[in-house]
């Protein structure tokens, strides 16, 4: 038996490919960066891209992966979040506002860990789940 947490094979730093995404939802960003880091007890994410404007964003959140909510200052977006390793290979968040679950990212590792496939989703209020999907490669 590993002591290895699940979530340990997505640990580190990804960089987008761009010709991977498929958005339903926004324009694709031009480039990406997206990290995944332990703290504690709770995993660490942080993302930053540029869209096709060329103007540079960043956002990032921690929680700890054990699949409960967590209160989080989101405004109007989202006040609770949570954070689920259900296997070595899928890494999944939910943000939550008023209980209602808003907002999920699915990350799957594939090629062997080397590339992580994420599938983000958002629960429109007014109906329909709109999802975008990116690639990234693990930074070597």
């Amino acid at each position: 038996m590993s002591d290895k947490p699940l979530y340990q094979g997505f640990l580190g730093e990804w960089i987008l490919d761009p010709d991977s995404c498929e958005y339903e939802q926004g324009e694709p960003p031009v480039t990406g960066y997206y990290a995944i880091h332990q703290n504690g007890e709770e995993l660490e994410f942080k993302m930053a891209w540029v869209d096709t404007e060329g103007e540079q964003h960043a956002h990032s959140f921690r929680c700890k992966p054990d699949g409960h909510q967590y209160k989080f200052a989101g405004g109007d977006l989202a006040d609770a979040i949570s954070v689920t390793a259900t296997s070595e290979n899928t890494l999944d968040s939910s943000a939550f506002y008023r209980d209602q679950e808003r907002m999920m990212a699915y990350r799957t590792l594939v090629n062997g860990g080397t590339e992580m496939e994420v599938v983000q989703k958002v629960n429109l209020p007014g109906g329909g789940a709109p999802s975008n999907f990116a690639r990234y490669v693990r930074k070597h």
